[in-house]
């Protein structure tokens, strides 16, 4: 054999011997003399190694060219436009294709795109592509120079009509999604580079499978004042983008969130408030105890901020939550039940910890108690907070405020009165924040340990009017 064959017998690459000699012969010419046939070839299968990729996760924008194998995901619609420096029109076709490692979008130019549209082309077709990667709008886009199907080759993706937010993964696109809304955020308006104001604004959605934070542009802001959190919804034509290394799923003008019939079921798993620790990023829920005023103030830079501090209560224990920014807005009092996804647990006041909800984080009040991360589904619920022995112990919620200093029971509305019983009677009106016997009620102040068999429903106003003994009031009624 000759060196050009030598060389092309080393070269594991999708191109014929005929085709490998014809592109040293240009090399060689190409080099005006300065390569002989046997340096021609070696450069030659060097640039052919190079673009060879061992799967789409591999691909990165700025090589120069790549050839990889992948499935079909889904096939987008033939859309014109108007090239800068010519007359004519120009067409695209945008295709979704994944491997087992990653998803890509293939952009098909001009007379593929046309064929593509008039012959068709199959979700799960494998094709074998050659291209140069760029950075797209939507992620990783390959513009493909050419790509032909290979009907032996086998790639172990599923195609998918919806997707489940643990189906997703960055640079998926044409994305269907049902989830419940969890969170909303208000629009926010930039301004583009070229001089063009945008809009943005931010959902939580969830299903059964996680949740996920939804970027909405543009027109389609219009949801986040649109829907309330519960609302059962469907995302059409999303796709799938990474912020600070977290998913997200993005919607522009060609996509939509509708409400929808179907209820979407999400259940939150949150970690018990007494296995947090510091630098955690963590997802917690329970019940509001106290909550504080918001309160202003000034950033380095000048500008206003704010925060406001809830103390919430689960079967395991107690802890400050800082609200900031938008989240200082949400209506959140004694009683209401609530879950925060995704906040910092960070070194707090009096060597306790605390948990910051910042921008990342999700704020939902909910109906039903959040269920602990071990998922045995045998927890206790609210209702038992103030059972014997339990975490949350009567000494601690007795009379104490939602700071954590201790408080009396004169400083609710005692009457002054004597129980021939011992102990001075008082009344006491606040929140259920746990019914059940013993109950607890809080008036944003002070929480009141009450021990009744009134029937109480956890966030109803009552007074409880009785003795105080041991910190605790023995209510002779209830209204």
């Amino acid at each position: 054999m000759g060196v050009i064959e030598d060389v092309y017998a080393d070269v594991e690459a999708d191109v014929s011997l005929e085709k490998f000699r014809e592109a040293v012969e240009s090399k060689v010419e190409q080099m005006g003399g300065l390569a002989d046939e046997e340096t021609a070839a070696m450069l030659i299968a060097h640039e052919l190694r190079d673009e060879e990729v061992n799967g789409v996760a591999d691909i990165e924008p700025g090589m120069e060219e790549v050839k990889f194998l992948a499935k079909v995901i889904s096939v987008g619609e033939l859309r014109t436009f108007e090239r800068d420096d010519e007359d004519e029109e120009g067409y695209v076709i945008n295709v979704e294709a994944a491997d087992e490692s990653a998803t890509v979008r293939l952009a098909f130019w001009d007379e593929q795109a046309r064929a593509i549209d008039e012959e068709g082309i199959e979700p799960g077709t494998v094709l074998r592509v050659k291209g140069r990667p760029k950075e797209g709008f939507s992620g990783l886009e390959v513009s493909v120079s050419q790509a032909e199907e290979d009907p032996d080759a086998e790639i172990d993706v599923t195609i998918q009509d919806t997707y489940r937010v643990e189906d997703l993964s960055l640079g998926l696109s044409d994305v269907d999604l049902r989830g419940k809304v969890l969170a909303t955020d208000s629009i926010r308006t930039f301004e583009r580079d070229d001089g063009s104001e945008g809009r943005v604004a931010n959902l939580t959605l969830g299903d059964e499978t996680g949740r996920i934070r939804v970027t909405l542009w543009d027109e389609r802001t219009e949801a986040a004042e649109r829907l309330s959190p519960g609302e059962s919804v469907e995302v059409v034509d999303g796709y799938v983008r990474e912020r600070d290394g977290d998913l997200e799923l993005h919607v522009g003008n060609r996509g939509a969130v509708e409400s929808i019939d179907e209820e979407v079921e999400y259940v939150p798993r949150t970690t018990p408030i007494e296995e947090l620790e510091i630098e955690d990023v963590a997802d917690i829920g329970g019940v509001v105890r106290s909550a504080d005023p918001k309160r202003t103030f000034e950033r380095d830079d000048g500008s206003e901020g704010q925060v406001r501090n809830v103390r919430v209560q689960d079967e395991t224990g107690d802890i400050r939550v800082a609200l900031w920014g938008e989240k200082a807005d949400i209506d959140l009092g004694p009683g209401d039940a609530v879950q925060f996804a995704d906040v910092e647990i960070q070194d707090g006041w009096q060597d306790d910890i605390e948990a910051s909800a910042g921008w990342r984080s999700t704020v939902t009040v909910t109906e039903s108690t959040p269920q602990p991360a071990d998922g045995d589904g045998d927890s206790a619920s609210l209702a038992s907070f103030g059972a014997d022995g339990d975490a949350a112990s009567d000494d601690r919620s007795a009379g104490s405020s939602g700071d954590g200093e201790r408080s009396t029971a004169a400083g609710s509305e005692a009457n002054g009165e004597a129980s021939d019983a011992g102990g001075e009677i008082v009344e006491f009106t606040g929140t259920v924040v746990q019914p059940g016997n013993p109950a607890k009620l809080d008036d944003g102040e002070t929480t009141m340990t009450v021990l009744t068999d009134a029937d109480l429903s956890l966030g109803e106003e009552v007074t409880a009017r009785g003795p105080v003994r041991e910190g605790r009031l023995d209510a002779e009624e209830v209204r």
